[in-house]
């Protein structure tokens, strides 16, 4: 039975969580970098603003967007420590232009992840495309160079296990939702954190990572 609204519970977030409610384009990055480089990970979800003339095939988009420019300016060489790992979800339009994106934040592009859309009924959940439909989404891998010999305590713990896979098959959820294995692939490849996400939202919360966004 559904509570009335008066009565609905209030969010509560993970005990661990740190939110941080801003706008990326004018939030003080420094404020996060007082001794240098400080994240081993970081996960950004940008509402990439495509410019097609038909740019949803019908899909009606209920956030605000951001130009490409907004997003490149986000400092993530700054933010991101030598050896750390840099994850960027990308609409099919944007894919070589987070490649490049990625170089030009100090990171090398190394792999991708593929998210695979399910449905309900656990078979593929077909989605809008221009050529093609869409059922999947990518997240570009890109890692930081090191500049001295001796491995990071991240990379010592990452390299001691299996690494994780390049695929998740997952269920959609809300509109522009991430699975939450993503975290998992994250945190084992960067398992000592600290860990940032970009763009994020109440439903991204999770505790021991950072957490920007305007919708927080």
């Amino acid at each position: 039975m559904d509570m009335p609204a008066d009565e609905v519970a209030p969010f509560v977030p993970p005990p661990y969580a740190t939110a941080i409610n801003a706008d990326v384009r004018t939030f003080d990055w420094s404020s996060l970098t007082p001794h240098g480089a400080p994240f081993s990970a970081l996960l950004l979800d940008p509402p990439w603003r495509l410019s097609s003339h038909a740019p949803t095939r019908g899909v009606a988009i209920s956030y605000p967007t951001l130009p490409d420019e907004d997003v490149a300016n986000i400092p993530v060489r700054e933010l991101l420590r030598e050896g750390g790992w840099c994850f960027l979800w990308v609409v099919n339009s944007r894919w070589s232009w987070g490649v490049r994106q990625l170089g030009r934040w100090g990171a090398e592009f190394v792999d991708t992840v593929t998210w695979v859309k399910l449905g309900p009924t656990r078979r593929l959940a077909k989605g809008h495309g221009y050529y093609l439909q869409h059922a999947k989404e990518t997240c570009l891998v890109g890692r930081k160079p090191r500049t001295s010999p001796d491995p990071a305590p991240d990379e010592t713990s990452a390299g001691s296990s299996k690494p994780p896979p390049d695929v998740i098959f997952a269920l959609r959820r809300g509109q522009s939702q991430k699975p939450e294995d993503i975290y998992d692939i994250v945190e084992q490849l960067a398992p000592n954190g600290p860990w940032l996400e970009i763009f994020g939202r109440r439903n991204n919360l999770r505790n021991h990572w950072v957490t920007i966004g305007n919708e927080l």
